[in-house]
């Protein structure tokens, strides 16, 4: 399948397999709400082996070998195949499209990113550069406007800019 389309929980249990070899609920364990990319992204144990047994569908995945369990039933190991990590590369270069995106999809690529040991810069930049029209154009709202969603749109707008910036300016000088 050519350019599947992946669910967010799909790309975070594809980018967890593509730092290592895993099993499901290793994987879950790291998208729980204290761990660092359940921090982003929190996902619940039945959804993981969901999206685990999607990648492995679309050949974005698949098992390796059975290890025993805790105490409990064997582990399934699983991996990334190439196209898997092909398919996670080219989404971890692309930006959002929209600043609402920012909170969760952006910030998703930005730790997967930074748990590979890649420069999120590229991607910061080119965030900025397709973001910049929106964020002029929302920038040009008068400040008084009456129209509550537009002025949430607004101060959404200007904490993603300067949010942005600064990232730039963190991995500019790293």
């Amino acid at each position: 399948m050519e350019n599947p389309q992946l669910s967010l929980t799909e790309y975070a249990v594809l980018g967890l397999l593509a730092e290592k070899p895993s099993h499901g609920f290793a994987i879950s364990r790291q998208l729980a709400p204290s761990a660092a990319v359940g921090r982003v992204l929190t996902v619940r144990r039945p959804l993981t082996y969901r999206a685990l047994d999607r990648l492995v569908l679309l050949g974005l995945a698949e098992p390796l070998h059975t290890e025993p369990g805790d105490g409990g039933p064997q582990r399934l190991i699983h991996k990334a195949t190439p196209p898997g990590k092909r398919l996670l590369k080219g989404w971890l270069g692309e930006p959002v499209r929209h600043v609402r995106d920012m909170r969760i999809e952006f910030q998703l690529k930005l730790v997967l990113l930074q748990r590979s040991g890649a420069s999120p810069l590229a991607l910061i930049e080119k965030q900025r550069r397709l973001l910049q029209p929106t964020l002029v154009a929302l920038d040009s709202i008068p400040k008084d406007t009456p129209d509550l969603l537009e002025l949430w749109r607004q101060h959404n707008a200007a904490a993603t800019d300067g949010y942005l910036k600064a990232l730039e300016d963190l991995y500019s000088s790293a």
